[in-house]
């Protein structure tokens, strides 16, 4: 998972938000969302998509699995 804490790290400078305040928005301690941006702990689903949502980018970029950042939109969501 280094590539989804090395992505969070960088979406997170983007925003110009802290860890602090990152893991207030999760309802998480700071240490549990410094293990997740260190690539220690397996995300749910759930929270992928709640940080997917959050920095507006696709969760196949969020997990390094692609490099398209923008999420789908409506009916191209659910086609093949």
């Amino acid at each position: 998972m280094q590539a989804f804490g090395q992505r969070l790290k960088e979406l997170r400078k983007e925003r110009g938000m802290t860890q602090k305040e990152m893991s207030e928005f999760l309802g998480k301690t700071e240490r549990h969302y410094q293990d997740m941006e260190g690539g220690k702990i397996n995300v749910p689903g759930l929270t992928l998509i709640k940080l997917a949502d959050h920095f507006e980018v696709s969760i196949d970029y969020l997990v390094g699995r692609g490099e398209k950042r923008q999420p789908c939109q409506g009916k191209e969501a659910i086609e093949p």
